[in-house]
């Protein structure tokens, strides 16, 4: 009933199995991936026509992570996978990036990629299993797919790269890398890493690139056997030779508006040419196919004039970082705020402070865990001067967010060094290349002004690469149009010291590594640059958290106290909150943060914990409350909930007939402790103690002959 094909390899210790023929039969190509225990099915569809009236290619990537992969349930009420998480998101974009640029130019099919994880060994992440499924359901499929890609994750430990390491093996690593590319070159790379040098990162994306290749070599021979016959793609439409031949009355145009430096109004004379040469076009058939006609024209323009002369499209060489403006505390009542423009690209950063009651709860595959540090990327519309639609953020949003927190989170203290919770939110008011990088420079400034303690800011450049034939530019602080142009997009985040974040994404099918080894160097002295126009406005984080922000005290109780402090049913904490006007986060190990923006409020609520929690000393006095009166004493609240006895004795000097000629229930009088009884009972005195003062009248204390239980009263009858 079914042929199936399967390829197993010993791939850094574990085994690597690709099969099909069983599974999905019926899409286009479908591969079961399993690296260990996790398995990913990757199923490949492609239209049998093109999409009429585009200009651009239809493809769409989706991984689904399936709670029963780890034998869980979903939480919430409905019980079902929802709207995809933050990790499929990410991993969707993964799976795209390399992918996309090695489909035949032309290809106008839609294509839709669903990858979904059927089982998590909670050993081998399963965005590297997808990736490989997806490159081999491509590569028999029959699509005009230039592949197979590989693709593998590399951790760097103790000096050494280790391939593909296990989730729990990660926070060994100083570096989380995950490459993918052909067997000729990289085509994107993703990654965070410990301050670590250029030619380390270097280093490790040459390591996966090799490491890859057996995999590879095995997706060739599972095609070699089982891959279906290439489909035809549709030829150029006959009307494109007379389209061209008519458009090339308007390069010089096209050219006049390449060196216009300022952004809005080359797009103007953009426009103007490109409407120019649409009134030259006869039919809809010509002008169906002019988009593709007026992009060509446009690169050709860019991309020739920069190898021929090294001057960019606003003038600048191939090195120069656009002028740079940076401001910090522009908003009054913000914890921390930062404005950072780079030329056309600009980013309003905030930081908000927050407590453990704050924190993200992700309730992942590999199970739930809190997250400290918040980072959301926002990118209206009106920051590339346009009316569009405004609603919950893309995947692209999700992504350049992403990317900034993967720069920043290395730098951060630890949750004992600085219990806060930390939520930035970047909102570009202005983009014309690498808002994402932008994003980096602001989120360390905003977070250093509201007192987080980076140790060093940190600062990001994105890259670009023209490259034609043996001719090649690398562009620093690359712009809008140059990414839309060009061939590579290579972004570098870190601090004088090194590397924290790098992602590049390749448009060609790779490029070498002596391309990267310039990339790299040119980016980290652009890097340096920024960092210093940086530290114009501010070089560190500033001496304690802002006056707007909470202020956390850390104080630690016994285990066996937890249940004091939080009441039956939560009683005592709320009533705690509500009165000081704190929070309050307690923990299982007894440790227990006291938030609060005023400093009273703070003492006020730590002041009562540590009454409930306190135990009493002997010989040590206290300010305490009658409670209630009986024929043989005062019973006094004195310590947080902590009731004594003051014995009628212990009343007064003078002999005392009855205990309320001398106290009240309500009064506030002052107490010693005696000592305690076998039950743990508190014995206080009033007459050890000058009850104006407080001053102890026994600093000695009593001899041991002379009894707490004097006959100056009525004695309790015991029977």
């Amino acid at each position: 009933m079914f042929d199936v094909y399967r390829k197993e390899l010993d791939w850094g210790g574990r085994k690597l199995v690709l099969e099909t023929g069983k599974v999905a039969r019926q899409a286009d190509g479908a591969v079961v991936a399993t690296l260990g225990e996790t398995t990913v099915l990757c199923t490949v569809v492609g239209a049998k026509s093109p999409r009429e009236g585009i200009d651009f290619f239809p493809l769409s990537v989706h991984y689904q992570e399936k709670t029963f992969a780890a034998g869980k349930i979903p939480g919430g009420f409905f019980k079902r996978e929802g709207r995809p998480s933050e990790k499929e998101t990410l991993t969707s974009r993964l799976i795209d990036r390399p992918i996309r640029p090695l489909f035949v130019k032309g290809y106008r099919n839609e294509t839709q990629v669903i990858c979904t994880v059927l089982a998590h060994d909670m050993e081998n992440d399963p965005d590297i299993v997808a990736m490989i499924g997806t490159s081999a359901a491509l590569t028999i499929s029959g699509l005009p797919f230039l592949g197979p890609i590989g693709g593998a994750r590399v951790g760097y430990v103790d000096g050494a790269f280790v391939l593909n390491p296990a989730i729990d093996a990660m926070a060994d690593s100083a570096l989380d890398l995950v490459v993918a590319g052909t067997q000729e070159g990289v085509l994107m790379v993703e990654s965070e890493a410990q301050e670590l040098p250029e030619e380390v990162m270097l280093g490790a994306v040459v390591f996966g690139h090799e490491q890859m290749q057996p995999v590879i070599d095995a997706i060739i021979a599972l095609a070699e056997a089982c891959a279906k016959d290439p489909i035809d793609v549709a030829p150029p439409a006959p009307e494109v030779a007379t389209v061209k031949e008519r458009l090339q009355a308007i390069e010089d145009d096209l050219r006049a508006a390449y060196q216009e430096p300022n952004k809005t109004e080359r797009q103007n004379q953009v426009a103007a040419a490109r409407g120019k040469g649409m009134e030259m076009l006869q039919d809809a058939a010509e002008k169906a196919v002019a988009g593709d006609i007026f992009k060509s024209m446009e690169s050709d323009i860019v991309r020739n004039s920069i190898l021929d002369t090294g001057v960019r499209i606003d003038g600048r060489d191939t090195k120069t970082v656009r002028p740079i403006v940076s401001e910090v505390g522009i908003l009054p009542r913000a914890h921390g705020s930062a404005l950072f423009t780079r030329g056309e690209t600009q980013a309003l950063v905030v930081a908000t402070l927050g407590t453990g009651q704050d924190e993200q709860i992700i309730d992942a595959l590999a199970g739930e865990y809190r997250e400290h540090f918040m980072l959301h990327y926002n990118f209206p519309p009106y920051s590339v001067g346009e009316a569009g639609r405004v609603g919950s953020p893309g995947r692209r949003e999700i992504g350049h967010g992403k990317l900034a927190w993967r720069a920043i989170r290395p730098l951060l203290p630890s949750k004992e060094d600085f219990p806060y919770t930390m939520r930035v939110v970047s909102e570009i008011t202005e983009s014309n290349g690498s808002s994402s990088m932008a994003t980096v420079c602001g989120t360390s400034l905003s977070l250093m002004d509201a007192g987080v303690p980076l140790p060093r800011p940190v600062a990001g450049i994105a890259m670009g690469l023209i490259k034609e034939g043996d001719r090649y530019a690398v562009l620093s602080d690359i712009l809008g149009d140059e990414d839309h142009l060009g061939d590579m997009d290579f972004k570098v985040a870190g601090t004088e010291a090194g590397v924290t974040s790098l992602q590049m994404d390749i448009k060609i099918t790779s490029i070498t590594r002596e391309i990267m080894d310039v990339a790299l160097g040119q980016a980290r002295d652009g890097r340096l640059h920024i960092l210093n126009e940086m530290g114009q406005a501010l070089t560190g984080a500033r001496e304690g958290v802002s006056a707007n922000a909470p202020r956390i005290t850390t104080l630690t109780i016994p285990k066996d106290k937890i249940r004091d402090v939080i009441g039956s049913g939560g009683k005592v904490i709320r009533e705690i909150c509500e009165v000081t006007g704190a929070k309050i986060d307690i923990e299982d190990d007894g440790t227990i943060k006291v938030a609060a923006v005023d400093d009273s409020s703070a003492k006020a609520a730590i002041d009562w914990i540590r009454g409930i929690t306190a135990e009493p000393e002997l010989n040590v006095v206290y300010d305490g409350k009658v409670v209630k009166t009986v024929d043989f004493g005062a019973f006094v609240n004195f310590l947080g909930n902590r009731d004594g006895l003051v014995h009628i004795s212990e009343l007064q000097e003078d002999r005392t007939s009855k205990t309320t000629d001398v106290v009240n229930e309500g009064d506030m009088v002052k107490v010693k402790v005696l000592g305690f009884d076998d039950r743990g009972k508190v014995k206080l005195s009033m007459r050890a103690v000058n009850q104006e003062t407080g001053e102890d009248l026994e600093p000695e204390g009593r001899p041991e002959s002379e009894s707490p239980r004097r006959s100056r009263g009525p004695r309790r009858r015991e029977d």
